[in-house]
């Protein structure tokens, strides 16, 4: 179904671009605000780099447009201002901040809906869309020592649990700047909420807490991606003439 929905709105956006009366081609980055949601764990925001290239195409009234982009977008979460109580010392140790990174890149086609300001020399607009993404990397492998040696909750670096490709929305909002006929700025602010779990690992019985020689269970994991988006975008526009 999901490959059905990608096919169905490439061939959409295909055929838009096609009957446009021009294409906006560009770059646009900035930073994302990454969030997760954890099972029975409160975890932190994380700010990190992203950028993306992206089409558009330039109906006549320019009032509404289909666009794609492709990027990197990484998502995560961090946990900070967590202590421990030190046995050595009977005080309570703060445990140095933890950043769970999942490199992706991300596929989003969408609409934006615009309103002209003044001249029409700048607009505002709003959009929604389908977003899809592939996680190409992470960085949990960074605390594959603290889970062998220690018993913790923290995600696994196993290809089992961690889940390559997600899916959900992007719905924003932002501002165009022209600078010229063919050139122009944007800015947008972006909210990508997930659909998918990024990580799922189900409940793992009989470990043996190396503490206490016990046998204990390890809880059911499931994390699920929230991002914040800020970008700066540069335009080119390329006009379609028709000569009779």
């Amino acid at each position: 179904m999901k490959q059905l929905i990608l096919i169905a709105g490439l061939s959409a956006f295909t055929l838009a671009m096609l009957q446009a009366q021009g294409t906006v081609y560009g770059i646009k980055g900035g930073f994302t605000m990454a969030t997760q949601q954890w099972d029975a764990l409160n975890t932190d925001a994380l700010f990190l780099p992203q950028g993306d290239f992206f089409i558009e195409d330039v109906p006549e009234s320019n009032a509404f447009s289909l666009f794609a982009s492709l990027g990197y977008h990484p998502k995560g979460s961090a946990l900070r201002n967590r202590f421990f109580n030190n046995v050595f010392n009977g005080q309570l140790t703060r445990v140095p901040p933890e950043r769970f990174i999942f490199h992706n890149a991300s596929l989003v086609l969408g609409a934006k809906q615009k309103f002209d300001i003044g001249r029409g020399e700048s607009r505002f607009f709003y959009s929604v869309g389908v977003r899809a993404d592939y996680t190409f990397d992470t960085n949990l492998d960074a605390f594959d020592e603290i889970n062998n040696f220690f018993f913790t909750t923290l995600p696994v670096d196993d290809p089992t649990y961690i889940r390559e490709f997600n899916y959900g929305v992007t719905v924003g909002g932002g501002m165009e700047y022209n600078i010229s006929e063919f050139v122009g700025l944007s800015l947008e602010l972006n909210l990508h909420p997930d659909f998918s779990f990024q990580y799922e690992q189900p409940e793992i019985p009989g470990v043996t807490d190396p503490f206490t020689g016990n046998q204990t269970t390890i809880p059911e994991r499931q994390i699920r991606n929230i991002a914040f988006e800020v970008s700066l975008g540069l335009r080119f526009l390329r006009k379609v003439v028709y000569v009779d």
